[in-house]
C-alpha cells in the first residue's frame, strides 16, 4: 500500500513561524515535524510515499529529498502556489497513488498509532482513526457505532485524527486542479454506508498552533 503525507497547507495559525519555514518543518524536540510521519511509515513498512507540497514548498522537497534516509522512496505532488486542500491535493497526487487503497495522514501531527494495521485494510471508500475530542476541538466530527461505520449524527462524536485509508474511487468527482476541503467528500460516503472507522485512545498530538508547538515541544524534551 503506498502512504501520502499531507504537507501543502499554508499554516496561518502558526504565523509567524510559517511565514518563513513551511510548518512541516518546524522543529519539535529536535526534529522537524514531518520526520515524525515519516519515520512512523517507515517502521510499519511503507516504503512509496507521496508528499503534497505547495507553501514554500521547496523547502520541504530539500529537506526530505528522495527519501532515502528513512529507507522509503519518496516522491512529490506540487500544487505550485495555491494549496488545493485535502481532497483537491489527494485528487491532484491520484496518479502517483495509483489505483489500490491508499493511507494518508497529516504532516502536522505526532502520534504512536501502529500504522502497520492498515497496510492492508480493506475498505469501502474510506477507513478513519477516531480519536477523543481533544481541547481545541470538543464538537468532535463523526460518530461511530458499534458495527465500526461512522455517522454524521450521534450523541458522542469522536474527532478524526488524521489518519485514513481511502480508494480512489472516493475522489473519482473532485477537480484535480480547484481547492475542496475532505469533509464534503466524506458526508456523501457516509451518508452511503461506506466509510468505516476505529477509535484510538494511545498518543496522538496536534501541532495546530504556536502555543501547542511549544507545549509538545517542551514535553518531548522532558527527561525519561
Amino acid at each position: 500500500m503506498k502512504a501520502m503525507i499531507l504537507a501543502a497547507g499554508r499554516g496561518e495559525r502558526m504565523r509567524p513561524l510559517t511565514d518563513v519555514t513551511p510548518k512541516p518543518l518546524l522543529p519539535v524536540a529536535g526534529k522537524a515535524l514531518i520526520e515524525y510521519s515519516l519515520e512512523n511509515l517507515a517502521k510499519a513498512g511503507f516504503n512509496d510515499i507521496v508528499i503534497n507540497v505547495a507553501y514554500l514548498g521547496q523547502q520541504i522537497k530539500d529537506f526530505c529529498g528522495d527519501g532515502k534516509r528513512w529507507q522509503v522512496e519518496i516522491n512529490y505532488s506540487d500544487e505550485g502556489d495555491m494549496a488545493l486542500e485535502t481532497a483537491g491535493g489527494i485528487a491532484k497526487a491520484l496518479p502517483l497513488l495509483g489505483n489500490d487503497a491508499f493511507l494518508v495522514v497529516n504532516a502536522d501531527i505526532i502520534f504512536d498509532y501502529p500504522l502497520a494495521h492498515l497496510q492492508h485494510k480493506a475498505v469501502d471508500l474510506a477507513h478513519l482513526v477516531l480519536i477523543e475530542n481533544p481541547p481545541h476541538h470538543p464538537q468532535g466530527d463523526f460518530a461511530l457505532d458499534a458495527q465500526g461505520r461512522l455517522s454524521q449524527h450521534g450523541a458522542e462524536k469522536l474527532t478524526f485524527s488524521g489518519i485514513g485509508v481511502y480508494h480512489p474511487v472516493l475522489f473519482a468527482d473532485v477537480s484535480a486542479d480547484r481547492p475542496l476541503k475532505l469533509r464534503p467528500i466524506l458526508n456523501q460516503a457516509i451518508q452511503q454506508d461506506k466509510v468505516s472507522g476505529e477509535y484510538f485512545d494511545g498518543l496522538w498530538l496536534d501541532i495546530g498552533t504556536p502555543q501547542r508547538l511549544q507545549q509538545i515541544s517542551d514535553r518531548f524534551s522532558l527527561p525519561a
